[in-house]
């Protein structure tokens, strides 16, 4: 199978006055294209640190990621952000929704910047697709933080990504919600055919992908494939 992502030899270090700090050192893995995809370990180890280059949100010190075909350092940043325009999603813990729009308008206006001329259209299946037809026109603040999760995953979905990046999906919900927002990722995931690379401290979560990469003060410690069906 093909390979979506593919990172080599990658470090990444933080100077702050006269102290260095390495957060990621000889970090070296890949992801197939469709594969469920996740890294754990304790906080501090450096998951969202890893998670942010290889989307292309932050450079690293050392080191090459190769993303859908294209090697991110080669790239300048205006580049980069049309690459992740096309190719990537993003599930974050905190949401980051829109709090002025509607949760259509938070699905839509990504589409609308797209060129979709049927915007809002698409995205009043995308939030249908996650039980919220009823909620359309509701603002965050009108929603809990599991349908305000749910208007994210729409988002996430709605440029048809090659690879999705979840960070802490359930970092905010409470056990039963963060349940049912992993089934309908997952579930969004299968049906759309796309790479899931989940950052996560729930070593349950991790189990349920196919592949789990242990970290532990930026180094990695196990690399290993799951019984995950």
């Amino acid at each position: 199978m093909a390979k979506i992502l593919n990172v080599n030899n990658l470090g990444k270090i933080y100077t702050s006055g006269s102290k260095k700090l390495t957060v990621l050192q000889d970090i070296t893995f890949d992801v197939e294209e469709g594969e469920t995809f996740s890294i754990v370990g304790p906080s501090g180890s450096g998951k969202t640190t890893l998670l942010g280059i290889c989307a292309g949100l932050d450079q690293p010190d050392s080191g090459t990621v190769t993303l859908c075909g294209t090697e991110l350092g080669s790239l300048n940043e205006d580049e980069r952000a049309i690459l992740r325009n096309r190719n990537i999603g993003f599930v974050f813990q905190d949401f980051q929704l829109l709090p002025t729009l509607t949760a259509l308008e938070n699905v839509a206006i990504p589409l609308e910047l797209r060129g979709d001329k049927n915007a809002m259209k698409n995205g009043m299946e995308l939030l249908d697709k996650v039980g919220l037809q009823n909620r359309f026109h509701h603002y965050p603040s009108q929603l809990s933080g599991g349908e305000q999760q749910r208007v994210a995953l729409a988002r996430a979905f709605s440029n048809n990504p090659s690879i999705l990046f979840a960070d802490e999906p359930t970092g905010n919900l409470d056990a039963e919600t963060g349940e049912k927002v992993i089934q309908l990722l997952f579930q969004l995931n299968a049906d759309a055919g796309t790479t899931l690379v989940i950052v996560t401290h729930d070593l349950e979560l991790a189990a349920k992908t196919k592949h789990i990469l242990r970290l532990k003060g930026g180094r990695i410690i196990a690399n290993q494939e799951t019984t995950a069906l």
